[in-house]
């Protein structure tokens, strides 16, 4: 059996070494407490306030809004946390360690599905930040693409610990400002006087937030557990998902809950613009300095979405011809993802609103099927034991193609087609017979989590487990001989 696991590499770079190896213990330099801060950041940025614009523009109410938020963030988040955990056990990135579901070559089938959200996402957050600082300081949109861009793909290229220090530092200096202009819109101070009467509860609205908020987070889920995999093998899976979740949550919900205020009392179309408003109320330039910040924290997020699209698409290569995953190769495939999303941010003319629930939604779909089967194969499964040399090779316990995985994961998005909602696109939108029924109610991913996982726990019967026990005993040998004390 044949391998391209690491040989030693020095713990601290100026630019990251690794790329989609495993971790080998003697370099597990990451810190739990780190994992609070980066996932706390990750949300509290400009991309998270106008997610609480979508259940005002269908006409629902502050309070539902907020609760609709609640329910949903807290939901994702739990996915997104399970997967966590599995980052200080495997020491490998998220979708490496898929190979196990779907087979060394067939895990390109939920690679190509995650690499759309990566681009997807920095798609979004490029017109975001086009939109709202254009609106909010009247730069110029080109030019905002243009640094956006340079910058996330510059802390992408310097990699693991350079982007979890820019997240403390964003997070130390953002925290005041965002404290006190809170403070100010409960206390009054933000002004706001928007007729709150034409808002009210609709169960189409009240699930199209939900639907969003809890594809906030689960869509971290393909690379979450990228910046878990330094930390020591020896990290309790609770102490993880219990820093993860409540990072995440916490802040998603503060700043959807603030941009659903900004939407209803001042009428905001712009989360940036409402948030530059509401601060400069309460005293400027307060406002000012909120909206540079969030602008920025969004700039760092697209950083975390380059990396973790980086090592997607390495893994994809590797499935279908092994490479010898360098720096080099890491570092050119940020640059052209760079390009990819630049050019096709450019050639968006809906506004940022529409574009965050449209990519929100379908990311939703498409991971949905991913996460359930993952999540299901760690957890019940195989419960955390892996041979991880058989993930890089297709000659392995694991094989080239995974048929159970593929199977569940082919099943699970299949079986939302009839319930999806999807928010035109262009010309074009669609509603499901089934979503029609039900009063164009959005549950397909629900339906899509369930007969995933229902699926993959049936298919895995027929699996051998404690033949995969050799190998895996094998397996820990050749990782010791390359983990010296």
């Amino acid at each position: 059996m044949t391998s391209n696991l690491p040989g030693q590499g020095s713990p601290v770079r100026l630019i990251e070494a690794r790329s989609i190896d495993w971790v080998p213990e003697n370099e597990r330099h990451g810190k739990l407490w780190h994992q609070g801060p980066l996932w706390f950041l990750g949300n509290f940025q400009y991309f998270s306030i106008p997610i609480g614009f979508i259940g005002p523009s269908m006409g629902l109410s502050l309070e539902w809004t907020i609760l609709a938020s609640v329910l949903g963030i807290g939901v994702g988040t739990v996915f997104m946390a399970f997967h966590a955990s599995q980052g200080p056990t495997m020491g490998l990135p998220q979708m490496i360690q898929s190979r196990a579901q779907f087979g060394y070559r067939g895990v390109v089938v939920p690679l190509l599905a995650t690499l759309f959200t990566y681009v997807a996402f920095n798609v979004a957050d490029t017109v975001l930040l086009s939109e709202g600082l254009g609106s909010s300081f009247a730069w110029d949109p080109t030019l905002i693409a243009i640094l956006a861009t340079v910058a996330g793909a510059g802390l992408a290229i310097f990699g693991h610990d350079w982007l979890h220090k820019a997240f403390r530092i964003l997070l130390y200096v953002s925290l005041p400002v965002m404290t006190i202009l809170t403070i100010g819109v409960v206390t009054g101070g933000a002004g706001g006087s928007g007729d709150a009467t034409q808002y009210d509860f609709t169960w189409p609205a009240f699930m199209a937030q939900f639907a969003a908020c809890a594809a906030y987070n689960i869509t971290y889920a393909p690379y979450v557990s990228d910046y878990s995999r330094y930390l020591p093998t020896s990290t309790p899976a609770r102490s993880v998902i219990s820093a993860v979740f409540f990072g995440a949550s916490s802040s998603a919900i503060w700043l959807i809950s603030l941009g659903a205020w900004l939407s209803i009392a001042l009428g905001a179309t712009d989360g940036l613009a409402g948030l530059q408003l509401a601060g400069n109320t309460i005293f400027a330039p307060l406002g000012d300095i909120a909206a540079l910040l969030s602008a920025l924290a969004l700039t760092a997020t697209m950083g975390m979405n380059a990396y973790g699209g980086a090592l997607t698409v390495l893994t994809t290569i590797d499935s279908v011809r092994p490479i010898k995953p360098k720096t080099t190769a890491r570092v050119v495939t940020i640059l052209v993802l760079a390009v990819l999303w630049y050019l096709i941010a450019s050639f968006i003319n809906a506004s940022s609103v529409a574009t965050v629930f449209s990519a929100l939604t379908l990311m939703l779909y498409i991971l949905v099927p991913w996460t359930a089967t993952n999540l299901v194969d760690f957890f019940v499964v195989r419960r955390g034991h892996y041979a991880i040399a058989d993930l890089f090779t297709p000659n392995g316990i694991y094989g080239a193609w995974g048929w159970r995985g593929l199977t569940a994961f082919g099943i699970g998005l299949l079986s939302e087609i009839p319930f999806m909602v999807l928010p035109a696109i262009g010309d074009w939108s669609y509603i499901g017979p089934l979503a029609g029924a039900l009063g164009d109610v959005d549950i397909a991913w629900l339906v899509g989590l369930a007969t995933a996982s229902i699926a993959y726990l049936l298919l895995s019967r027929s699996l051998d487990l404690n033949a995969e026990e050799a190998a895996r005993r094998c397996s820990d040998e050749q990782l010791s001989a390359q983990n010296p004390e």
